[in-house]
């Protein structure tokens, strides 16, 4: 779909005061190459877009109050930034501009956000570039402060980033377990690891399975949040003889030594958290995928081998 955000007639830059559309600041434009300042913008217009409608994706997902605020906060930001970019471009071309929004996909929250870091980092160096492509104060000026607001969010969303990754276990902590399980997106996260105990969230797609494994040593609670799935145990992985479907709100109980899988059979995302006690899986755990949670498990078995 293509994107025509709304501007003024007669736009203004940061900083200024007056109007740049006038014939004069338009033929010397011509005289310094003003195409590559065009598209240049027109880039950043595409860019700032596109951010937009991610972050107010990102928001929706936000694990807490704190992290949306500071979503939301860059949001308003980008849309400043698109709104000066807009007007730059009808400025110089007498036009609004067409473009298309890139929709960047995320599985999970952190995903998002390592992208929405990626792409500022890369807008804080395209606008550099950019910076330097005109002479004229006024171009320069929004081109600059973009470059100066593409730093700072990228700031911001590393520091999130860090906490998105935390493992709060093993001290004192109290969450809406509801609300953080059905905002995951990762196959695994580890949220709480404590000396006895451990809180798992987990994200299935449809079809898709935990697998069949057994855990000797540990008893295994689950409880489904969203979706509903096929649960199946028995004493041997070759001999299943319990199944029972499962659905939101359901609770799972797994007993030591007894061989288990939980399978999506539903039409949406299958989100539950896990507790075991003891706890199962390193401090800090993080499975974007059932891919990765393969390879961290074999790597494991390997080195302690």
């Amino acid at each position: 779909m293509y994107y025509l955000p709304n501007t003024y007639l007669y736009p203004y830059c940061a900083n200024v005061s007056t109007p740049i559309y006038n014939s004069d600041y338009m033929s010397r434009n011509h005289q310094e190459n003003n195409q590559h300042v065009v598209e240049a913008i027109l880039t950043g217009i595409k860019r700032e877009a596109s951010a937009i409608d991610l972050y107010r994706r990102l928001a929706r997902v936000a694990p807490n109050q704190k992290h949306k605020n500071d979503i939301l906060h860059a949001l308003e930001n980008k849309k400043v930034y698109l709104n000066q970019f807009t007007n730059l471009y009808f400025s110089l071309t007498g036009r609004q501009p067409v473009y298309q929004i890139d929709k960047f996909r995320f599985r999970s929250y952190r995903g998002g956000l390592q992208k929405a870091y990626e792409i500022e980092i890369e807008g804080y160096e395209d606008y550099q570039k950019s910076y330097l492509l005109t002479q004229h104060p006024q171009v320069r000026n929004v081109f600059l402060w973009a470059l100066t607001g593409e730093k700072e969010t990228a700031t911001r969303l590393g520091s999130l980033n860090k906490e998105a990754l935390k493992d709060y276990g093993s001290r004192p902590f109290v969450v809406d377990i509801e609300k953080v399980t059905k905002q995951n997106n990762t196959y695994r996260t580890a949220l709480w690891t404590g000396r006895h105990l451990q809180l798992t969230l987990m994200s299935l797609n449809v079809g898709e399975d935990i697998g069949l494994e057994v855990h000797p040593h540990l008893d295994q609670f689950i409880r489904i949040e969203e979706g509903q799935g096929l649960v199946q145990m028995g004493d041997s992985q070759f001999n299943l003889d319990f199944e029972e479907k499962a659905y939101a709100d359901y609770a799972i109980f797994v007993p030591a030594g007894k061989w288990h899988n939980l399978t999506n059979t539903g039409k949406k995302l299958l989100k539950l958290y896990s507790i075991y006690a003891p706890p199962e899986h390193p401090y800090g755990t993080i499975h974007e995928t059932k891919v990765d949670a393969i390879a961290a498990e074999e790597y494991h078995q390997g080195h302690y081998r």
